[in-house]
């Protein structure tokens, strides 16, 4: 019963901070860019204000335009069963998939949202929807090559045994084919999470992607695709802390005080992370859409050298 109440008490981590790591990126970046900022608390207030919202649906939807969000949500709230969150160890259902079942799974949230944003019927979305489209070409493929890169060096494909075997040798951690991966991951951190400089998340037509897909959505079914996005951006951090970057941190009792120690923790490394991309987005220029490929192009070959790093090893 302990193993099933931190299986939980892992979801519900995800689902309740997802927020405000959101928050926190948002503050910072505004800090950064010397402004005032909303406040890092300001996500939670405006899912509150939109879940008590009218719905408002446009007259050409289907019935993907309704169950795209239940489906973006319920996969992101999927995966962390699947990662290491609080433990280092699987808890009852980590077995149902590996890391690369976790990837296919944020894709089906992902793919379904673009759908809806085709089946709304809005210019914008169907804007938004071939953007993400375009990105997914170079960006999932590069994911399949981290993944394996993963597998590679760790002979397996569990996270929770990369997470044991880069903590037990630092000779891995520390090695070419282990830090390339770090590097390609972190660019598709950037993209997964919208902090390209090709991203905006204002309503700006030239640089709309995520923001054009959800466009004609509004109210609770609004609301649930922005928690699924917290959520997704989270799940993500999860994989690049406390599987790459840092592994440290994780509870290995499974006792409550542990499982607490472990999620400040996990957020402790998540400001780490959060500030490098706020610093990494606010020194870029803005891009032209069409060079979207180019930090893309970089992550695909720091994975294909890792690879290469890793068989001469």
């Amino acid at each position: 019963m302990r193993d099933v109440g931190l299986q939980i008490a892992q979801v519900a981590t995800v689902l309740f901070l997802a927020p405000l790591l959101q928050g926190v990126i948002v503050q910072w970046q505004e800090r950064v860019q010397r402004a005032q900022g909303p406040g890092i608390f300001q996500p939670y207030r405006d899912l509150w204000k939109l879940f008590h919202k009218q719905l408002v649906v446009p007259e050409t939807a289907s019935f993907v335009y309704w169950i795209a969000p239940i489906v973006a949500f319920t996969c992101v709230l999927t995966v962390p069963i699947l990662i290491p969150v609080l433990t280092n160890y699987p808890l009852p259902q980590s077995d149902m998939g590996d890391i690369l079942g976790g990837g296919l799974i944020l894709t089906l949230g992902s793919f379904m949202v673009t759908l809806a944003g085709l089946d709304s019927g809005s210019a914008y979305g169907g804007i938004g929807s071939s953007r993400a489209v375009l990105l997914a070409i170079l960006a999932e493929p590069t994911l399949i090559l981290v993944f394996v890169g993963i597998t590679l060096l760790a002979k397996a494909m569990l996270p929770f045994v990369v997470n044991h075997l880069l903590v037990a040798d630092p000779a891995l951690y520390w090695s070419p084919a282990h830090l390339f991966l770090v590097a390609a991951f972190f660019i598709l951190l950037l993209v997964e999470t919208d902090r390209l400089p090709i991203h905006s998340s204002t309503h700006l037509e030239v640089y709309m992607i995520e923001e054009a897909r959800i466009l004609e959505y509004s109210g609770p079914l609004l609301a649930l695709l922005k928690w699924a996005g917290m959520m997704k951006q989270f799940i993500l951090y999860t994989i690049f802390c406390n599987v790459l970057l840092l592994p440290w941190g994780l509870s290995v009792q499974g006792t409550a005080l542990g499982a607490l120690a472990a999620a400040v923790a996990l957020f402790a490394k998540f400001l780490l992370v959060a500030a490098a991309v706020v610093v990494v987005e606010t020194m870029q220029s803005r891009l032209r859409y069409y060079r979207y490929q180019e930090p893309l192009a970089a992550s695909f070959l720091l994975a294909v050298l890792a690879i290469v790093a890793d068989q001469l090893r």
